[in-house]
């Protein structure tokens, strides 16, 4: 964590220093004297709590909200009651998106600081800061009475370090959270994920046959603990950061759910592209005088592919879509425990679409 010097504030800097010990030591028992150490307030009485949302590699093409074809009801719900931005700048990678996302909004550091230029699996050819030298806001809010906890997609942990046998400092409850549960690695199977409750791998709580599913489970997992934080630590505000495992491969979901979009796009992906950029264009989310990119040439235009494949590509659409309304759900089932439980006027709501 570095050093803080005795001459910081109460407030001024993150994370607090400790209080220092009012009692003071003496040569004996009788020439010592006790006073209770007393921890200078850190938060105002109605400071809120924050949730963070993290949906991984899905683009703005994608949601109703944004003039997509997917249903996203919750995130025009939380589009309407707030304030949304259409500019989310990082590397086009999943790990450097995440480091912004948790790193940024965690610690004030770019992907640079953060140490994310690449995947956490792999070696990089500059040299990186050390993750300990960032102050996690989750190491920061321990010192503020805040209560941390994370789920789902973690990613960013050294792939050697992500055994049972750790080390742990890179793991979440490594870095600040009071609470983890989700996957380290940088997918995971939708219907057999490897799970780990803080540094405990633990087995999911049923089958694929009983209908499981992780975004389903992660939702369980973090209502189950508001419920628990409702009932035992009321006072303390809450930092949630909920990452799916969507839409990141595999794309994983059950029938019903893709089926929503059975013929949704039939027509290819080049038709649903200029759909959505004029309908992006009614909705004000991009300029009017914009100017539609190039197709990337490495992409195949959909006149392009043989007749008998387009079936195939047609279904691995349906499936995207059906994966990516399904999230949008659980994420919805939070919001509503949120307001179930009386926090909702009271609670910063960050939904990434990244």
């Amino acid at each position: 964590m570095g050093w803080w010097p005795r001459s910081c504030r109460a407030r001024a800097t993150l994370p607090f220093p400790p209080t220092p010990s009012a009692s003071v030591a003496g040569r004996t028992l009788q020439e010592s004297t006790y006073a209770q150490r007393v921890t200078p307030p850190r938060l105002h009485e109605d400071s809120p709590n924050i949730v963070i949302v993290l949906i991984d590699d899905a683009g703005p093409g994608l949601p109703t909200t944004f003039g997509g074809e997917v249903r996203t009801a919750t995130m025009d719900r939380i589009c309407a009651e707030g304030v949304s931005y259409n500019r989310f700048h990082t590397t086009a990678m999943c790990s450097p998106t995440r480091g912004v996302a948790a790193d940024r909004a965690q610690s004030s550091r770019d992907r640079q600081w953060a140490d994310r230029r690449a995947w956490p699996t792999t070696g990089t050819a500059t040299p990186g800061r050390s993750r300990a030298a960032a102050p996690w806001w989750p190491r920061c809010s321990r010192t503020t009475a805040t209560a941390p906890g994370a789920w789902g997609k973690w990613h960013n942990t050294p792939a050697e370090d992500t055994t049972a046998a750790g080390p742990f400092e890179d793991w979440p409850t490594g870095l600040g959270f009071e609470y983890f549960y989700g996957f380290l690695a940088g997918e995971a199977s939708q219907y057999e994920p490897h799970l780990v409750r803080n540094t405990t791998v633990v087995a999911p709580p049923k089958t694929p046959e009983e209908g499981y599913h992780l975004s389903e489970d992660l939702a369980d997992d973090a209502i189950n603990w508001l419920r628990n934080h409702k009932a035992l630590q009321a006072d303390r505000p809450f930092f949630m950061y909920w990452a799916s495992g969507c839409l990141h491969g595999p794309h994983h979901i059950m029938k019903e759910w893709a089926d929503r979009y059975a013929g949704k796009f039939d027509d290819g992906w080049d038709a649903y592209r200029q759909r959505v950029f004029e309908r992006a264009k009614d909705k004000g989310w991009i300029p009017q005088d914009c100017e539609l990119t190039d197709r990337d040439e490495r992409m195949k235009a959909w006149d392009d592919i043989p007749e008998d494949e387009r079936p195939f590509q047609r279904r691995l659409m349906e499936v995207a879509a059906g994966f990516a309304e399904h999230v949008d759900v659980q994420v919805g089932r939070i919001v509503d425990e949120l307001d179930r439980l009386g926090y909702g006027e009271n609670t910063l709501f960050l939904y990434i679409w990244g």
